[in-house]
């Protein structure tokens, strides 16, 4: 009888507070609802596509009721320039989680509110670690990584073995940002480099994930999925191997001083420290606050890099064509005697617009994510205070009415003598159109991406030059997509990488001799 009583209480105080809310509001379109869990019931495993299918029926700005989270999701580029920028201040904030909170110690540079610890660590992380000088620094870092990437490749091609390009990529990234941050590198053998590249990968997993007890807040305080043992598992692997760096790194600094020696700073780590112990820093910043940014950083530049890369060589696998054709470019620029490299870039447009088209087709990240700090008015529509931004950055990369053929992988459309229009081949990707935004745009936007442009289309035009790439399917595995060779299924979480590894054997292109002594390095 209790328990009847509860349950008939809880659905008229929902009815009651979703009623009042509508009529308090002009809320934009939305399915029905359902008494307590609202519109949980229409997503699946991958968000972005439940969303898609909600505004191709209800419009291009829907409104939902997560629970008892209020959500607004925006389709459309037009939309998306309203609220990210002329609404910028008013979507200033991030959503936060369980997860987010717990595996960022409450510090996260990426999640925190606009706000003077916010900008205090956006300008540390633009000049210190990103800046021209940071990435001119760091060049032949890149060089010997990106050398010592291909040569695992020329190695297993020698025995005709496979290799699994999905971990090589993570590899590549992880050592890059790892150099940049920590000065060192790991190797295939070391234990500590495995546990980070496989929890940078459990994180952004688990933050994109559904957990009902971030949504119905009777149900915070019960593990009804098993998120919070997954996430002590995650957080105890970290925590201890931060711990254990940053402890080595205060031991050498203490021993210098010991010694009379100066210790300059070398990488991301050294200024941190530096700032930590300066006393009258702006902000001061404690332990918890080094370790929430370096799993920033480390989740941003490794995971995103690698699957962006990783979609554009299934692309061109799956269609020769076009491979073929960036082969001609790379021929026509940079020849077989040598391997592509970075100065190169101004001269591969259509490796650029291969990676354009990938952003387009395959966002690593798929939606723009923000949260209301004020209620704000947008179409004649009113969004609340504390209400959740989706801007499906997936479905207007896919939508026919901005982009001809959307479901094709056509990178001539960002080339300006294949431009029918004349407007996308003028589409950057730093933020200011807003049909293509895969580093976000405004002040939220990724501080990273002056490093991935750099490096990201060198790696991409080195593999395709110096290989060709036979697929392995898993045993027993057949492909059910066309005329395609590799499944492009996504996987869900915050990220969007393929939802199974991409293995090949790689077989040489270049002359022996270009390659010998490039791998041996």
């Amino acid at each position: 009888m209790i328990v009847e009583l509860f349950s008939s209480l809880t659905i008229l105080l929902f009815l009651v507070f979703f009623i009042r809310k509508q009529w308090y509001y002009k809320l934009p379109p939305s399915p029905m609802a359902l008494p307590i869990i609202g519109h949980l019931h229409l997503l699946g495993p991958l968000i972005h596509h439940s969303f898609r299918e909600i505004s191709s029926r209800y419009g291009p700005l829907i409104y939902l009721r997560l629970g008892s989270i209020s959500v607004v999701v925006a389709s459309a580029p037009e939309l998306a320039k309203e609220l990210l920028k002329t609404h910028e201040l008013t979507f200033s904030s991030r959503k936060h989680s369980i997860a987010i909170d717990h595996l960022t110690y409450n510090s996260s540079f990426a999640f925190a509110p606009y706000g003077p610890y916010w900008k205090f660590i956006k300008k540390i992380s633009t000049f210190e670690l990103l800046g021209n000088r940071m990435l001119t620094k760091f060049l032949p870092i890149r060089k010997q990584e990106l050398h010592h990437f291909l040569g695992g490749f020329y190695s297993k091609s020698k025995v005709g073995e496979s290799v699994n390009i999905t971990q090589e990529l993570t590899k590549l990234s992880n050592n890059i940002i790892s150099q940049m941050m920590l000065s060192m590198r790991s190797s295939d053998t070391d234990s500590e480099a495995e546990v980070a590249r496989t929890v940078v990968r459990e994180v952004t997993q688990i933050f994109g994930e559904f957990n009902v007890c971030d949504f119905i807040w009777f149900c915070r305080n019960i593990d009804l999925q098993g998120f919070r043992k997954r996430i002590d598992d995650i957080y105890s692997k970290y925590d201890g191997l931060l711990e254990k760096l940053i402890t080595s790194r205060e031991e050498l600094r203490k021993q210098n001083r010991i010694n009379g020696a100066v210790h300059e700073a070398q990488d991301f780590l050294d200024i941190m420290l530096d700032v930590m112990e300066d006393e009258n820093a702006e902000i001061r910043l404690t332990r918890n606050h080094i370790k929430a940014l370096f799993l920033d950083f480390f989740t941003a530049a490794t995971d995103t890099t690698a699957i962006a890369i990783e979609w554009a060589l299934a692309e061109l696998i799956n269609q020769p064509e076009v491979l073929e054709k960036a082969r001609e470019e790379i021929n026509r620029v940079v020849g077989n005697g040598r391997i592509a490299q970075e100065s190169d870039n101004p001269n591969l447009p259509y490796i650029q617009a291969i990676l354009k088209e990938t952003f387009r087709l395959h966002p690593p990240i798929p939606m723009v994510a923000r949260k209301s700090i004020q209620d704000c008015k947008i179409n004649g529509y009113t969004i609340p205070a504390n209400t959740l931004l989706f801007v499906n950055m997936w479905s207007i990369g896919r939508d026919p009415k901005y982009w001809k053929n959307p479901l094709q992988f056509q990178p001539e459309r960002f080339l300006q003598s294949n431009d029918d229009d004349g407007l996308t081949s003028s589409i950057d990707i730093r933020g200011q159109h807003y049909l293509l935004l895969p580093f976000g745009t405004g002040r939220r936007s990724c501080p990273g991406i002056s490093l991935a442009m750099q490096s990201m289309p060198t790696t991409l035009a080195v593999m395709i030059q110096c290989f060709d790439w036979k697929v392995v399917n898993p045993p027993g595995m057949e492909i059910k997509t066309g005329n395609s060779v590799l499944d492009m299924t996504e996987r869900p979480g915050l990220t969007a990488p393929r939802i199974r590894d991409l293995v090949c054997i790689p077989v040489p292109r270049l002359p022996a001799q270009v390659l010998d002594p490039i791998c041996a390095n």
